[in-house]
């Protein structure tokens, strides 16, 4: 997995996810997208987005004209009032030249409440984005998005609404060892990736693997002597949250062990009053959770432009208190 912020800290908050197993993208946060080709946002399945203030969900409309006349699915997720705010922003256009002709993408849309994923609500282009029910989303409490090769948490958080903070967990890292492909007689192909999914999600080893061409292959016999595999990478991300016990006892259990948590800085400590006053954190605690949430490595952005003449501090900041309070 490959993860960037769309933007520079002081932009619009938004992480990109490249699931290069997958071939597939998703983000987290809807903010400004110009700084994403048309490229990468085609790769993208599944958004889940924090909440609706304009800075988190603008780029709806862009992901949208590039989507537009391109069958597929894009799944969005958010706190209450996500699929309302879907049917308002689909509402201000015209779609009298969409029917049964048109390509056939959808939008499904659900919302995460009392720590469960509700139903799925349908927008497809082929009827003019007129909502309809699409069936339940049938996860348990906490999860987003459950699939054979990674999951999706969610924790609400409070940011004077519902504000969601989220963390996704590659079931397991598989990484193919060439030498002992070649020692198999097997080459590179495409059927590796069938094959590295199967002992992600835990396969049994008895299952027959399609090789690609070559004999067919025991998944315990090829993950022996030509995978490594490795306890999955864990990425989180918590933006625009109030410093009280209950947001950060929600943070810390999301970005447990984290390998990589993007949380929030947007006020130096020396402002916190006016942190607090704006629900939002300081880059000393955010600092001080990622170290105590035992996250590896801290990435910090949604910084406040008020710090634009000094642009480092606020990470020098978090980054002082990740490490226990030693400065740079």
């Amino acid at each position: 997995m490959q993860a960037r912020l769309v933007n520079e800290p002081f932009g619009d908050p938004g992480l990109y996810l490249d699931l290069l197993f997958g071939r597939r993208a998703v983000l987290f946060d809807l903010g400004d997208l110009g700084p994403l080709s048309p490229r990468e946002l085609l790769r993208v399945t599944d958004v889940f987005v924090s909440h609706r203030h304009m800075d988190h969900f603008v780029g709806f409309d862009r992901l949208l004209r590039l989507r537009l006349n391109r069958p597929g699915v894009i799944r969005m997720v958010g706190p209450p009032g996500l699929v309302g705010g879907i049917r308002a922003k689909l509402d201000a256009y015209a779609w009298n030249l969409l029917g049964e002709g048109s390509p056939d993408l959808t939008v499904l849309a659900a919302e995460f409440a009392d720590d469960r994923l509700g139903p799925w609500t349908a927008f497809r282009a082929r009827d003019a984005f007129r909502p309809s029910p699409a069936g339940d989303a049938g996860l348990e409490p906490g999860l987003v998005l459950a699939e054979d090769d990674l999951q999706v948490e969610a924790a609400t958080l409070d940011h004077g609404l519902p504000c969601l903070a989220f963390a996704l967990q590659e079931r397991a890292r598989v990484n193919v060892r060439v030498d002992g492909l070649e020692r198999l007689g097997l080459a590179v192909g495409p059927w590796l990736n069938a094959a590295k999914s199967a002992v992600r999600r835990g396969a049994p080893d008895d299952l027959a693997v399609d090789t690609g061409g070559g004999p067919p292959m025991r998944l315990g016999d090829l993950r022996a002597a030509a995978f490594q595999v490795a306890p999955g990478q864990r990425l989180a991300y918590v933006t625009d949250a109030a410093m009280t016990p209950a947001n950060a006892a929600a943070i810390r259990r999301l970005a447990r062990d984290a390998h990589h948590l993007f949380i929030e800085a947007v006020f130096l400590g020396e402002d916190e009053a006016i942190a607090r006053d704006r629900l939002h954190h300081t880059a000393a605690r955010a600092g001080e959770l990622a170290r105590e949430a035992g996250a590896r490595r801290i990435t910090v952005f949604h910084h406040s432009p008020r710090y634009l003449d000094r642009p480092d501090l606020l990470r020098a900041e978090a980054e002082a208190a990740f490490r226990g309070g030693v400065g740079p």
